[in-house]
């Protein structure tokens, strides 16, 4: 099957590119050179056929915005052609504080307009939770989004690794309509398969991101429990694939996540203009079902039951 390039989310003006650019490492270590590679990554993407980019206040503590606001400030014409997602809701601990989740009204209109700042827009088109807060108010949020929506700084608005209960929940506090959810999936973390996140993503036409899709394949899983037989039997399918497709194995597990009918969009955060761009091959792969399922045998250890 082929995958589309474009999905719609919400009801943003412009339908979001397939792939996602993540910005959480465009800042590197701060130095000059890798802020210039930061803003090369960012024009290779947009020349590359990416028009979604994802940030976070927290990404870079503030730094990975403020690259993209320069290149914003550099080229204004760009605005109109892209999609600006960012997120808030994480609190780092600081002096005698602790690292929290703050969902607080007063907080969460501070960060979006310290990201506005940063990015040097005018709004956000995708504002999201980056995590649940066990102690939110979902009124009060509910209420934060209002007014976010009424002075015209976030257009859409979604949540980030929540539950499809959480998600349901605070749908039911809000107006606004929960456009998306941003969740972990990759070949080790396939719990968005089974646990209800993309079965309320199809149900309620919620586009699923993808952050950390290649995991397993180029690096090591978040919290990887696969042992090495596991990672072999993973990469020898792989292998097979890749002779089958002609194509890189990172490349071919874009599109077995993809392939899912929810329509999930692979977040890509690589600053190597060459990956970036090799990325967007992924969208031509007539991928099949049965090589959907012989990865997720490989995977499992077992054929499905």
């Amino acid at each position: 099957m082929s995958t589309a390039k474009h999905v719609q989310i919400g009801h943003l003006t412009l339908p979001s590119s397939r792939l996602i650019y993540g910005c959480m490492r465009i800042n590197g270590n701060n130095s000059s050179d890798d802020i210039a590679k930061g803003k090369l990554a960012i024009r290779t993407a947009i020349d590359a056929g990416y028009n979604h980019f994802d940030h976070a206040d927290i990404y870079g503590n503030g730094e990975c915005e403020r690259i993209f606001g320069e290149v914003m400030k550099e080229s204004p014409a760009l605005r109109e052609q892209l999609i600006i997602t960012s997120k808030a809701g994480i609190r780092f601990a600081c002096d005698d504080d602790v690292k929290r989740y703050d969902f607080d009204q007063a907080y969460l209109i501070k960060q979006v307009e310290g990201s506005l700042q940063r990015l040097n827009v005018d709004a956000l088109d995708l504002f999201l939770l980056h995590r649940p807060d066990y102690l939110f108010d979902p009124q009060q949020v509910a209420e934060t989004f209002e007014q976010l929506k009424r002075q015209g700084k976030v257009k859409q608005f979604g949540v980030s690794n929540f539950s499809p209960s959480q998600l349901a929940m605070l749908q039911s506090f809000t107006s606004e309509k929960l456009v998306t959810n941003q969740v972990e999936i990759n070949i080790h973390n396939i719990d968005a398969f089974s646990n209800g996140v993309l079965d309320q993503c199809l149900e309620k036409h919620i586009v699923p991101m993808a952050w950390c899709p290649i995991a397993t394949v180029v690096y090591e899983a978040w919290g990887n429990t696969f042992d090495q037989a596991t990672i072999n039997r993973i990469h020898q399918e792989l292998d097979r694939q890749a002779q089958v497709y002609n194509e890189e194995k990172w490349i071919i597990i874009l599109a077995w996540l993809m392939l899912h009918p929810a329509n999930i969009c692979p977040i890509v955060g690589s600053t190597n203009p060459e990956r970036i761009k090799a990325a967007t091959r992924a969208l031509n792969i007539e991928y099949r079902r049965e090589d959907w399922y012989r990865l997720l045998e490989a995977r499992n250890g077992q054929p499905v039951p």
